[in-house]
Formats: structure tokens, C-alpha cells, sequence
């Protein structure tokens, strides 16, 4: 069956599951210019303060999940993994192969993706916390049926939060412990800092600061000039 191409300059975004990440994404494709607010669209049930977050945003809020995939050429699943596999059953008489499909769901396999969805078209992202401020590194893997429009159109859309690379799902679980997991351990280090000022006689605040601006202050290639000098 030929693939239907999804028009970059028009299509319409739907979020399914309307949590931090989701938010962080819509934030960053409005502020960037990718997307206006009109053409993103999420659900909301029962949780004022996230129906708050994303109309601020101006984007609308519908009443069912069934009308965020009929309004969007392109839906992202960003709920619980452990709610994934019901969700997308759910949905599936839905999720026609002219829709691009994208899960932000840690720890679940593109051949899951693809045989809950019953279709090939399926983009998995592995974004991180630092999507909040604009500074995720992300990894996407592309399913069996997505094109490189597809892709070309994801890099622009997880671009608008930070960096993005593509990469096998056979990967996924190496890459979730390292850029999903790895901010935690760089703050634990950042607050070690900060303890060492602070046992030095720093007041805390001013221990913190200094500890996150030096961590700041190393440019990419010398922290990796580091992490090699220390094998």
C-alpha cells in the first residue's frame, strides 16, 4: 500500500496522554515556530491544572482521546508505558496507516508498537527531562513503514526541544539508561559540588549556582576529552 505523505507545512498534531513531556513538546514546537497552537490538539479528562497548562499554550482540548486521533495527521502517545498497550487497543480502529504514529513511552519495543497499532507507521522517541528547558537529547527509531518524510518531519518537531539523532531500536534500552537516566546523575554531581562549597564555608544558594554554572561552563568536546582522559 502506498504511503500517504503527511503535508509538514499543514498537518495537525495530537497528543494522547497530557503530562509534562507532552507539554514540553508542544511548548517548544509553538515557541519555535514549528507548529501554531491551532494545529495541536490533546485531551483532557479530569485534571484542571493540565487542561490550564496547555490552553495558556492556546491549543485546544478536546473531550476524548477517539477525537485527538480523527483531528491529527500525526499522534503522539506520550502516556504511561504501563498504559500504553490499552490505550493504543483502544484506538486502533482508529489508527489508519495515513497517520503517523510516535511513542515517547520509555522501555516499550517498536515490534510492540507496531503489532498493538496493526500497522508499520510508527516512529519510537526517547526524549529526556531536559525537554523542559528546551535541551533534550532525544533518539528516534523509525518503524518498518515510516518514511524519511516521516523522520524529516519528527527531527523537526523533537529540534524545536533540544537535539535529536536516529538510531536501531535495538538500542533503545542503552540509550533510555544513558540520555534518559544520565541528567539525575549529572545533578547528583552538581549537588555534590555544592556540598564540597558549602562544607567550605558557601552559603547553599551560592554553592548551587557556582556548582551548575561550572558544570555549564565545560563545552561539549572538553567534556568528552574528560570522559575520555578518565577510561
Amino acid at each position: 500500500m502506498e504511503i500517504i505523505p503527511i503535508p509538514a507545512d499543514s498537518y495537525t498534531l495530537g497528543f494522547i496522554g497530557a503530562g509534562k513531556m507532552a507539554e514540553s513538546i508542544a511548548k517548544g514546537a509553538v515557541r519555535s515556530g514549528v507548529l501554531s497552537p491551532s494545529r495541536i490538539k490533546t485531551a483532557i479528562h479530569s485534571n484542571p491544572a493540565r487542561r490550564t497548562a496547555f490552553e495558556s499554550i492556546g491549543i485546544t482540548v478536546l473531550s476524548s482521546n477517539d477525537d485527538v486521533v480523527r483531528d491529527s495527521n500525526v499522534v503522539v502517545f506520550s502516556v504511561k508505558p504501563q498504559l500504553l498497550k490499552d490505550v493504543v487497543l483502544k484506538l486502533k480502529p482508529l489508527l489508519t496507516k495515513d497517520k503517523l504514529l510516535v511513542s515517547v513511552a520509555a522501555g516499550i519495543k517498536m515490534k510492540d508498537l507496531q503489532e498493538w497499532a496493526g500497522h508499520e507507521r510508527f516512529i519510537r522517541v526517547m526524549p529526556n527531562t531536559a525537554a523542559t528547558v528546551g535541551e533534550a537529547a532525544s533518539v528516534m527509531s523509525l518503524g518498518g513503514a515510516a518514511t524519511e518524510e516521516d523522520a524529516n518531519l519528527i527531527s523537526q518537531l523533537f529540534g524545536s526541544i533540544g537535539k535529536i539523532w536516529k538510531a536501531d531500536d535495538k538500542y533503545f534500552d542503552a540509550i533510555t539508561g544513558l540520555s534518559g537516566s544520565g541528567p539525575a546523575y549529572i545533578y547528583l554531581a552538581i549537588e555534590a559540588l555544592a556540598d564540597g562549597g558549602v562544607a567550605a564555608g558557601l552559603p547553599r544558594d551560592l554553592a548551587l549556582s557556582l556548582a551548575s554554572q561550572t558544570e555549564d561552563d565545560i563545552p561539549s568536546l572538553s567534556r568528552l576529552k574528560l570522559l575520555l582522559a578518565f577510561k
